[in-house]
């Protein structure tokens, strides 16, 4: 039971607000010494003996971690980081969003429905879930406030338009996921690709739907000196053909099978770099901040990842896996109700730890019971892909909340976002379900 004693108090230290990478990295020393003293010290073993016992499960470590530091799948994860930056700061987002609000303005909804069409575009080319929100809280929020929108609607579309890059293709999710399921990533980002599509055309019909019923919500805007609509039809062409061209060649080319993700993610990287020249945004210092916030970035992903190898090698060897496996067998429905206690599981961890640690410590524990009875291993990587894609949304400690708080006027209050984001998270959790029992609408097989 040493191992999900650790578990838990792995949680709990988490909720205190100490460092996720940290946390699950000292959580693991510690109790792999109480283990050591709790083998040793009853058969007349010394305190050092047992210590010696514990440390003795890192021993393998080492030969962990140079696997993590050379796997050539997780080298497309700083590439894409870079790339997305890259076109942040090229100011697509503002070009996007000016371009569909021109659009869609003068309709009802009209600003809100260009918010999730852009968060689509932005999630297919960057898939970085803070630029994302954080861009479209400073330039689409203010507008949607002038114009009387709904606080909890227009909070609520930015929150999940911006997340819709963890299910979206480029996806770090998605990359993760396929090394830990030990699948092709082209083939995951293939079978995310309808799924994503599924929750833009459900936010869509959402919005269109509240914004009709309730005329008061979403009123048109006008906006000023955007020419007649051919020339605003021009001028979106002219915004979004670029950023489409680059979503063809990075994921074109992954689903071709003509580049590996990382090849593809180098092509990104050089056809970010040539959008920001055409943009004029490119400098020497803009591409130095950018390799240093990849950095920055990478290196949070590596040391969670670290703490949660780690943490999974404890757990592993004080025989925690063998409980929660023989636990998951004796479930009542056999497979789906496998299926609907694991995602309930990770819907309730989301509201508490990030995608990563949950695909590194609670996704391997879960995979040699989906391998036993036999589920589709694309399938169940992708209903997992979906239940992390809600987590950035969950309060409290959804990211994509506090992204949007630190950016909003003080008239949007902590309420208003956490009330505006239920709506979608209750369509991602409709789209969850319909891909739990109907797969093959998303042209999946579920064995």
């Amino acid at each position: 039971m040493v191992g999900i004693i650790m578990f838990f108090a792995a949680l709990l230290l988490l909720l205190f607000g100490f460092p996720v990478a940290f946390t699950f990295g000292g959580v693991s020393v510690i109790f792999a010494i109480i283990y050591g003293l709790v083998e040793v010290i009853p058969f007349g073993g010394t305190i050092w003996e047992g210590i010696r016992e514990g440390m003795s499960m890192f021993s393998f470590m080492p030969f962990r971690l140079y696997a993590i530091m050379t796997n050539k799948l997780l080298m497309a994860v700083p590439l894409f980081i870079f790339m997305g930056l890259i076109l942040q700061k090229s100011n697509l987002a503002e070009r996007l969003l000016e371009s569909m609000g021109s659009l869609f303005g003068n309709v009802r909804g009209g600003m809100a429905i260009s918010t999730v069409l852009v968060g689509a575009l932005l999630a297919a080319s960057t898939g970085v879930v803070g630029a994302s929100v954080v861009a479209m809280g400073i330039i689409s929020l203010p507008v949607m406030l002038k114009y009387n929108y709904n606080k909890e609607l227009s909070t609520g579309t930015i929150c999940a338009a911006g997340t819709l890059g963890q299910i979206i293709p480029p996806s770090i999710v998605l990359i993760i996921l396929g090394d830990v399921f030990q699948l092709p990533v082209g083939d995951v980002f293939k079978a995310a690709f309808i799924p994503g599509l599924w929750l833009v055309g459900l936010y869509l019909i959402y919005i269109i739907a509240v914004s009709f019923f309730k005329k008061e919500v979403a009123p048109p805007v006008v906006l000023e000196n955007r020419g007649n609509k051919i020339q605003q039809i021009i001028k979106a062409l002219i915004d979004i053909l670029p950023p489409l061209i680059l979503i063809i060649l990075v994921l074109g080319s992954i689903f071709a099978g003509i580049a590996t993700p990382t090849e593809s993610a180098a092509v990104g990287c050089f056809g970010a770099i040539i959008l920001a020249l055409l943009y004029r945004q490119f400098s020497y210092g803009m591409v130095k901040q950018t390799a240093l916030e990849t950095v920055k970035i990478t290196v949070m992903v590596y040391t969670i990842l670290i703490g949660a190898t780690a943490f999974s090698m404890v757990f592993v060897y004080t025989g925690g896996d063998s409980i929660v496996r023989d636990v998951l067998l004796q479930l009542p429905g056999e497979k789906y109700g496998f299926i609907i206690f694991s995602m309930i599981a990770i819907l309730i961890l989301g509201f508490f730890i990030d995608f990563i640690e949950i695909s590194y410590i609670i996704v391997p524990i879960l995979l040699p019971v989906a391998d036993h009875i036999g589920l589709n291993p694309l399938w169940f990587a992708i209903l997992i892909a979906m239940n992390l894609q809600t987590s950035f949304l969950t309060p409290p400690f959804g990211f994509s909340l506090f992204y949007l708080k630190g950016v909003s006027p003080p008239t949007i209050k902590t309420y208003h976002i956490y009330r505006g984001v239920v709506p979608f998270i209750t369509i991602q959790i409709i789209v969850l379900l319909i891909l739990a029992f109907y797969p093959q609408l998303f042209f999946l097989s579920s064995g």
